[in-house]
């Protein structure tokens, strides 16, 4: 769900949500909670990321960010695993991309990699993803979506986003999962799972 209009910003203050917020060590990373601090992470974006703005923008590498009131689907995953587990989404993509170019997706017409701006699209995510062996099978069932996991969607108008999969779950529907995205108003945290076509289901572990 990424534009394509191109503005640069300055730099100063864009890692200012990164920079406040408490992060775990790698070592610590993989523990058996490590989905619910991921979700915590998630969460804790609500009220802060209160824009959906999907401009181009220049930014530092590695731990790069658009300023922290504004962002898109892919914003809230990287964002949470930054905060939760000082995991840099935008650094591992970036290499994984450079060093396998060709596996990638070439929808934008890239002809090299681009790390203002690869780790911010959702097909990106998915390739990088499955690479890493966190593919999981897309299922009706709704126990098969875990907090922490992470689900590809496709919105109308074919338009690729993500979400993470919250701790909470419906109030309309027993056990069917919430999620935490940010679709169009800032990051919040909705009943919309099932809502739109399921197009991959990842469970990464920060490890």
């Amino acid at each position: 769900m990424m534009g394509v209009t191109r503005r640069t910003v300055l730099q100063s203050g864009l890692l200012a949500f990164a920079s406040t917020l408490p992060t775990m060590s790698r070592a610590n990373a993989a523990t058996p909670a490590w989905p619910s601090s991921l979700v915590e992470a998630a969460r804790a974006q609500i009220g802060v990321t209160t824009r959906y703005d999907p401009t181009y923008v220049r930014i530092a590498y590695p731990g790069g960010d658009v300023p922290p009131d504004r962002g898109v689907c892919t914003d809230v995953v990287i964002r949470a695993y930054r905060r939760a587990f000082g995991l840099d989404l935008q650094a591992l993509l970036h290499e994984d991309m450079k060093a396998n170019f060709a596996v990638y997706p070439k929808a934008w017409g890239m002809k090299a990699t681009d790390p203002n701006i690869d780790h911010r699209r959702v097909p990106n995510l998915a390739v990088y993803f499955t690479r890493r062996k966190a593919a999981l099978p897309l299922s009706e069932d709704f126990a098969a979506y875990r907090p922490g996991d992470l689900v590809t969607q496709m919105l109308p108008g074919n338009l690729t986003h993500i979400v993470i999969v919250s701790s909470k779950t419906s109030t309309e529907a027993p056990g069917r999962p919430l999620v935490i995205q940010n679709i169009g108003a800032g990051a919040s945290e909705d009943d919309t799972l099932f809502a739109y076509q399921r197009t991959g289901h990842y469970r990464f572990a920060p490890v």
